[in-house]
């Protein structure tokens, strides 16, 4: 079967790039006096570790949307009008990303954290929500599929991505009450699905 995606693929890439790269916007230079001292320096670069922080998370939740965005689409050949505008809408919420990370920047340690860190968690529960609809488009349609794929393979995939809605309303919520426990559910995740991705062999659906 010939691959009809390549386009579809490009364009991804290229928006995912253009993601992550509008992220380093919000790393800003000290607004300190270039005759100060380079412990005044150290100082002012030490106060914007929030920044650092919401920059590292935000680069490495995107980097492996675009890992399992990747191997989605090794398993989707063909296209039609609903799979493209699912792909959509998962590439217009990675785009905003950008915007709740420089929310979080700016009010960590303030009062105001709880909402930063709500508006933060709750786009990645439409993050998810998305890629379990795009691959629900995908997968109801077995002509839009890579032949070989099996059954099991495409049940591991879809629950894969259940995984992560549970725990992304959970980080939601705690949110509410404790911050940084919802951005330490948020990461632990992430680092599941690192670590996870790869060990998958989607054509037998065994790990």
């Amino acid at each position: 079967m010939e691959k009809e995606t390549a386009r579809i693929e490009g364009f991804s890439d290229g928006v995912f790039a253009i993601a992550i790269t509008l992220l380093v916007l919000e790393l800003r230079i000290p607004d300190a006096d270039s005759n100060d001292n380079a412990r005044t320096l150290a100082g002012s670069l030490l106060a914007q570790w929030p920044s650092f922080l919401a920059f590292s998370l935000s680069f490495f939740s995107i980097f492996i949307m675009w890992v399992n965005h990747h191997k989605m689409f090794k398993q989707i050949y063909r296209r039609n009008s609903t799979l493209m505008f699912a792909n959509g809408l998962v590439l217009f919420l990675a785009t905003c990303i950008s915007y709740p990370t420089a929310l979080l920047a700016r009010y960590y340690g303030t009062p105001s954290l709880t909402v930063a860190v709500a508006v933060y968690t709750g786009l990645f529960v439409l993050i998810n929500l998305a890629f379990n609809l795009l691959w629900s488009i995908a997968s109801r349609n077995r002509e839009l599929l890579r032949p070989e794929i099996s059954n099991a393979a495409i049940r591991k995939i879809k629950r894969n991505y259940q995984y992560g809605i549970p725990v992304h309303v959970s980080a939601f919520l705690l949110s509410f009450c404790w911050p940084g426990g919802a951005l330490i559910l948020c990461a632990i995740l992430w680092t599941y699905w690192a670590f996870t991705s790869g060990r998958l062999d989607l054509s037998t659906g065994k790990a």
